[in-house]
């Protein structure tokens, strides 16, 4: 029996690839117990360095930190979806000019880098850090949707598009009727990809004085007074972008199911035809 694009794995395939996963389960275990002796060693699980974390000031600090990083991300996703939607718009243009335009700007803010763009916005043009911070992630993310857009756009069938034309539906029409839906389900993985990389890139906000999650951890730990401050704080911040970047992605998995559709038809209960029925027609058939 084989698929539609690979044979089916035989037995000593099956029979390697369990030998792999136990091998690549021995490595990871490996590496947790020896990630867990050495902060054993060093004395990282006393009551000591954990007592802080109980405060209500610092509980309080690092909530406001982590609901300034969800502000951020909020709008730099916001942002790069509209901005990458309308850079993806004027390159698939028929409008030249129009299309070089974004092309120009597509491909320059893809270049840029993030850091250098926050920091430009930040010193030069004098903006806050919440500004400069977002419109660095909405510049940056947003020619990369945009790129995500059109190459989901270009990968539905042409047959679809030439169809709907045939139809007399305007350019337009058959962007957002026809293509769009058809590539939203193609592109979701690659737009949820590089939403995470925007919620990641908000720590960047740190650098800027901006008071987001990671720069919360950082005055934790610049205020303790005991050896390497530091490994707690990154114990508490490094599972919830974990779990944040988990969040989105079990988000994607929820919206492509869905969108989805159902291939099972179920036939509604058809009555079984009489039996003079039946003759009647066979003498019809007949005649």
């Amino acid at each position: 029996m084989t698929t539609v694009l690979y044979d089916l794995p035989g037995p000593r395939t099956r029979r390697r690839h369990r030998y792999f996963g136990l091998a690549g389960t021995v490595v990871l275990l490996a590496l947790a117990g020896w990630t867990l002796t050495l902060l054993f060693r060093t004395h990282q699980f006393t009551a000591a360095k954990w007592t802080a974390f109980t405060y209500q000031g610092i509980q309080e600090l690092l909530l406001t930190g982590l609901g300034n990083t969800l502000r951020a991300f909020g709008l730099a996703a916001a942002g790069s979806l509209l901005l990458g939607g309308v850079l993806a718009a004027g390159r698939l243009s028929a409008h030249r000019p129009l299309r070089w335009v974004c092309t120009l700007l597509v491909e320059f803010f893809r270049a840029m880098p993030v850091l250098v763009m926050i920091f430009f916005i930040y010193v030069a043009l004098h903006a806050e850090p919440l500004v400069a911070l977002v419109s660095g992630l909405t510049l940056y993310n947003g020619s990369v949707l945009a790129e995500v857009f059109r190459s989901g756009v270009g990968a539905v069938e042409r047959g679809q598009g030439e169809a709907a034309y045939a139809l007399g539906m305007r350019k337009t029409q058959v962007m957002v009727h026809v293509l769009a839906p058809q590539a939203v389900r193609a592109m979701l993985p690659a737009i949820i990809s590089q939403l995470v990389v925007a919620l990641k890139d908000t720590s960047l906000g740190f650098l800027i004085t901006y008071e987001e999650f990671l720069h919360a951890g950082k005055l934790i730990a610049s205020n303790l007074d005991y050896d390497l401050p530091f490994i707690p704080v990154v114990m508490i911040v490094s599972p919830i972008y974990i779990g944040m970047c988990m969040l989105l992605s079990w988000l994607a998995t929820w919206a492509a199911r869905r969108q989805r559709r159902n291939p099972r038809v179920e036939a509604g209960e058809v009555a079984a035809p009489e039996p003079a029925t039946l003759r009647t027609e066979d003498h019809r058939a007949q005649g």
